[in-house]
């Protein structure tokens, strides 16, 4: 089977209140494939600021099929989960790309790593859009993030704006 097929693909399921874990280690007993994209998160907690791990998505993770001894049905039944999220009561698959590019933010533990700083005169390569491995230098970051650049395009250097997370 290849990762496009319906069974292969990745889908959103909902866990309990503080089950994450749970869900987590019931779905890969069962042979599920998770991914659980996590966050940095500080909060004051008596009078002190806490930094800790947190879904980046809180309550839900992503799951899919590894083998065929693992059925999608199963995940309902799984302790420290609600519910599979579905349209018209049929499982609805979340894109590839989608997860790709969480798992391309993400280290080794799942963790969500921040954007880079970029800085005037950076070269960078445009991942997305009609402009997409094109190569542009920066031109100056706004206080809302988001990136001017000068990209050489028919022979003249023209001015775009750009999210840092369209760039590599």
């Amino acid at each position: 089977m290849t990762d496009q097929s319906p069974a292969r693909a990745w889908h959103v399921a909902q866990f309990k209140p503080n089950s994450a874990a749970i869900a987590r280690r019931n779905l890969e007993r069962q042979r599920f494939e998770i991914f659980l994209p996590m966050v940095e998160t500080t909060r004051r907690q008596s009078g002190k600021f806490v930094t800790r791990s947190a879904p980046l998505f809180p309550g839900y993770l992503f799951v899919r099929e590894q083998e065929k001894s693992a059925r999608l049905g199963a995940v309902n039944g799984t302790q420290g989960i609600t519910r599979l999220v579905a349209l018209a009561g049929r499982p609805t698959p979340v894109p590839d790309a989608m997860i790709k590019a969480l798992r391309a933010r993400c280290d080794m533990q799942d963790q969500l790593q921040p954007l880079p700083d970029y800085a005037p005169g950076d070269e960078v390569t445009l991942a997305t859009g009609p402009f997409a491995d094109f190569v542009a230098t920066v031109e100056k970051v706004d206080a809302e993030k988001r990136v001017w650049l000068l990209l050489d395009f028919m022979g003249r250097e023209t001015r775009i704006k750009a999210t840092s997370d369209a760039l590599i």
